[in-house]
């Protein structure tokens, strides 16, 4: 055990997009901080690896759009080139349907999606109301709803059963995209802006340094590491929900904060990129999205850098992620293989590479995307958490304005939080000074 003792004026933990956001806005207020992560990276659920070919893909979190303009500002003022998602040519559904049902199925799906959308999340007509109890009125034909219980267990990766109907359309309302959300990706991936966010911090930042207990007190933090002890004026707390929740506070959190921070769940997602010698999709007029209506969550796309690196990624959300998740690394190959080969002929099981990234039950962030709350009367979740118990505080892109369970809504979370960080330094400064 080592006995050092650090002393600084804000204490992070975590190193994702929220925690490295809310670090460089201290940073540029002049602000003393130490972040310290568990992991050996940054980056929380963005990251990259080496395929079997030898080439850095995102195993995490990946794409961004337009309509996203901080993460958006940020790529560029770092000089990232932009991978456009290939989007030419027909949407596959299996089992198949003709181009025009498919479009009908589509909109209707949508408009599903804008009528929960249009119920006050307060509306006491609902309460208690899940997502699949509240789709299960709706007149829609099968098809579509369908459809929109797919995009939910697809996007927010978890059972529509499980998701309070006013928790999602409070969470869909801050979305607010027009544009394809998969509109754009980065060459080098979103792990290398991460890293370069890293660079900045300096010594700043510890990895490879989880945080074993929080002492709390009226003047501060004392935050106990393997490797020494942190003393702190102001914390923040910058991890999912869910995985805060296993944070030893000493003395415990107030209990309507242990509370509010117990009522969420991590979604359960598994990506995988496989690799081809050709697009042979776009050879037959196909953009090489196809969402399986037998499968609700599992979701393919073109994921091409270029015409040299032709792939396609797949997404596995929710319910059906969690039963691949016990199939093994053998057994989940065969399975995505074949459901693309029932999708889109021979050519797609002709494969170059198979790279797969089971986010389910990760050890440091619990899943991927995001945490959603699974408590029908966890109304007050979100505000209780952003209230903190000072000095703690706490940060998330589950708790973003906008774009929640995004790097976007990170970068908006971290950066919000440390504002309010440095008022509370600030005010304290001023009173020290006028005491004084």
């Amino acid at each position: 055990m080592n006995d050092r003792t650090e002393k600084t004026t804000v204490v992070i933990v975590g190193a994702g997009f929220t925690g490295l956001s809310a670090a460089l806005e201290l940073k540029q207020a002049g602000i003393d901080f130490l972040v310290l992560e568990t992991r050996d990276r940054v980056g929380g659920r963005v990251e990259a690896v080496r395929n079997g070919l030898g080439e850095l893909i995102d195993s995490g979190g990946q794409y961004l759009c337009q309509d996203m303009p901080e993460l958006m500002a940020l790529a560029k003022a770092r000089g990232k080139t932009f991978a456009e998602t290939y989007v030419e040519g027909e949407f596959i559904t299996h089992p198949g349907m003709s181009p025009a049902r498919a479009e009908r199925t589509y909109q209707a799906s949508m408009a599903i999606r804008e009528r929960m959308n249009s119920i006050d999340p307060g509306d006491p007509s609902i309460a208690g109301m899940s997502v699949a109890a509240w789709l299960e009125r709706q007149q829609d034909d099968a098809d579509s709803k369908a459809a929109f219980r797919s995009l939910v267990e697809g996007l927010w990766c978890l059972a529509a059963d499980k998701v309070p109907l006013w928790y999602l359309i409070d969470n869909d309302r801050r979305i607010t995209n027009e544009v394809f959300e998969l509109q754009y990706f980065l060459r080098d991936t979103m792990q290398s802006l991460a890293d370069e966010l890293a660079v900045d911090l300096g010594d700043r930042l510890r990895l490879n340094e989880p945080v074993t207990n929080v002492e709390r007190g009226p003047h501060g933090v004392r935050v106990a590491t393997a490797k020494g002890v942190v003393e702190a004026r102001q914390m923040l707390v910058a991890l999912p929900p869910a995985t805060a929740a296993r944070l030893a506070f000493t003395p415990g959190l107030p209990a309507p904060l242990a509370k509010a921070l117990a009522v969420w769940e991590s979604g359960a997602v598994i990506k995988i990129l496989v690799r081809y010698s050709k697009p042979f999709w776009r050879e037959r007029n196909l953009c090489g999205m196809v969402m399986w209506r037998d499968l609700p969550g599992l979701f393919a796309c073109d994921a091409s850098k270029d015409i040299d690196h032709p792939a396609l990624v797949v997404f596995v959300g929710g319910p059906l992620a969690l039963r691949w998740h016990e199939l093994g690394e053998a057994v989940l190959r065969a399975e995505v293989l074949a459901r693309l080969g029932d999708a889109l002929g021979p050519d797609a099981v002709d494969i170059v590479d198979f790279s797969a990234r089971d986010w389910t039950h990760d050890r440091w962030s619990g899943g991927a995307y995001s945490d959603l709350i699974i408590d029908v009367t966890a109304r007050d979740a979100e505000r209780t958490i952003l209230a903190g118990a000072p000095p703690v505080h706490f940060a998330s892109s589950e708790l973003s304005p906008s774009f929640p369970g995004y790097v976007e809504g990170a970068i908006v979370a971290g950066r919000a939080a440390a504002r309010k960080i440095i008022g509370d330094v600030q005010s304290a400064i001023a009173t020290k000074a006028s005491g004084s």
